[in-house]
């Protein structure tokens, strides 16, 4: 294959600006906030095959989920023009259930080139819990299950999909709003490709390929070959059980990656198994990280990798497990340990352990029975610091790639206030490069109402490397009658109205040692003691 070097790249940064596009339409067509302000949504482009070809910079364990798994689900149906399929089964190619994905084909003169995807945090999916994410111990009892299905075919809606909704999840038509907004920017995917010829695109989709393979085996080769093992733990289930044990060895040689996560724990009751679609995606933003930006992005970049699992275990979870907090808070708990692996290797381009967290708040409320309302948010932290300077401080670390909810549009939508909103100062782990610090959020409910916390590092801490310090962990706690107390990492609750909920994220580790104590040290050192 003869590879015109300019026409790749020009070719691969139109298929990014696309999925860019697909998202601005998406972002301004949502009717949720947590979709339409915060962008909890991806946008990609696959070839007619189901392989990943172009992704916009959006949520990484939206993108590396469809990367690993889109191929099963295009393989299913017989796609006609004008077809939607939508899917939420983290065990059909997702992650959660409140991330649901919409898919369009692409034809061009009546032939199937590709096709165009969206996936969308939706505030609810039904289930007992307001958000979908409280500590229910079933996939069945966290909402509604969508195995890969027709929602239009040939153009025409098919009526069963919209039906369902109205039966099961709270706020239907803001749902059934945004998943319309998700098709809107499908269609978009759709249009701008119709101006190439079927044979010259699927070539330019080959190249490409090719091009982003050769990336990712140089990326592995800069590694030394080598064995590197780490450990970590989730601190529980929310059930009851933990710590609970993540273990992977990672084994380079040459151009190839083997990640290898044998001897880590078995599933547990609580919702933060993970489902395999979701242990790749966290592999593949892990080295995704060490390769140039403008490598393409496409699932041939991740062809030199091959994971391993053990089926049943805390990364490779059995169907039916509940996963709500697998693909939130287990993902990150995945990319420390691969960090920490790695970090063996080549310790001057890993950074110490950031918040290791997304900090899940879910608030659900409303007279009829909890239907009224739903308000879901993950919290900015900590960012490791590294060899080159410190941590960013209040950022969305790792697997998540959201925005903030503005204090406006939260007051606005919801009956909330927020009594205050500030950096963590020292939160970050002190060393010859500082951690970057958590924050402060703190919430005020006008109305009784229903409260799930998702969160980690509240009893562990984020690691230092090269001898900085563990970042601070985080705390959670209410205020009722002007007392405050403790709330653990992870619970599902009601709160009154003037109840007041404080939510204090994690710091990053830091790195290296400080002066003063490389002062310390070689005092130590010089008097022998």
């Amino acid at each position: 294959m003869t590879i015109d070097a300019v026409a790749i790249s020009l070719f691969s940064h139109r298929l990014s600006a696309l999925c860019e596009e697909m998202g601005a339409v998406l972002k301004h067509s949502a009717i949720s906030p947590n979709i339409r302000d915060r962008e909890d949504f991806s946008c990609a482009l696959f070839d007619r095959t189901g392989e990943l070809v172009a992704q916009a910079a959006h949520i990484p364990v939206h993108l590396g989920s469809m990367a690993f798994a889109m191929h099963d689900v295009v393989g299913r149906f017989d796609w006609c023009d004008g077809d939607v399929v939508v899917f939420n089964d983290p065990f059909l190619g997702g992650t959660h259930l409140p991330d649901i994905t919409v898919v369009m084909p692409i034809f061009i003169k009546a032939v199937l080139v590709g096709f165009s995807a969206t996936r969308a945090h939706h505030a609810d999916i039904g289930g007992k819990s307001p958000g979908s994410m409280g500590l229910e111990t079933s996939l069945a009892d966290e909402g509604m299950v969508i195995s890969p299905r027709y929602w239009f075919v040939a153009g025409e809606e098919q009526p069963a999909l919209a039906a369902s909704f109205y039966q099961r999840v709270r706020a239907p038509d803001e749902r059934l709003g945004d998943l319309s907004a998700q098709r809107a920017a499908c269609a978009v995917g759709v249009m701008r490709l119709a101006d190439y010829e079927p044979d010259k695109l699927q070539s330019m989709f080959a190249q490409l390929m090719a091009v982003s393979s050769r990336y990712g085996r140089q990326c592995i080769a800069a590694i030394p070959d080598g064995v590197f093992c780490f450990v970590d733990t989730l601190e529980d289930d929310g059930c009851g059980n933990g710590p609970l044990r993540i273990m992977v060895r990672v084994t380079i040689a040459g151009e190839t990656a083997c990640v290898d996560f044998t001897g880590t724990d078995l599933q547990t009751t609580g919702p933060v198994n993970c489902p395999l679609a979701v242990t790749a995606a966290s592999v593949f933003y892990v080295f995704r990280c060490l390769m140039p930006k403008h490598v393409p992005q496409t699932a041939a970049v991740f062809e030199p990798i091959t994971i391993t699992t053990e089926a049943g275990s805390l990364v490779h979870a059995g169907e039916g497990a509940a996963v709500a907090a697998g693909n939130v808070e287990t993902s990150q708990r995945i990319v420390d340990v691969l960090l920490g692996a790695l970090a063996q290797a080549i310790p001057e381009r890993i950074p110490a352990a950031a918040q290791g967290t997304m900090n899940n708040v879910i608030f659900g409320g409303g007279d009829q029975a909890d239907n009224t309302w739903v308000y879901y948010e993950t919290l900015a932290g900590g960012m490791g610091a590294h060899a080159s300077g410190n941590g960013l401080s209040a950022v969305q670390c790792h697997m998540t790639n959201t925005k903030n909810s503005s204090i406006e549009v939260l007051e606005m939508h919801y009956p909330l206030r927020l009594r205050a909103y500030a950096l963590r100062h020292g939160s970050g782990g002190a060393g010859l490069h500082h951690g970057g610090d958590g924050l402060i959020r703190e919430w005020e409910v006008l109305e009784g109402c229903h409260l799930s916390l998702l969160s980690e590092r509240r009893t562990s801490a984020p690691w230092g490397l090269a001898g900085g310090e563990t970042g601070r962990s985080g705390i959670n706690s209410i205020c009722r009658d002007g007392v405050w107390s403790a709330l653990p990492g992870k619970c599902t609750t009601r709160l009154m109205a003037g109840d007041r909920l404080r939510v204090e994220t994690p710091g990053g580790g830091g790195y290296g040692l400080s002066r003063e104590n490389e002062h310390q040290d070689s005092d130590h050192d010089h008097t022998g003691n």
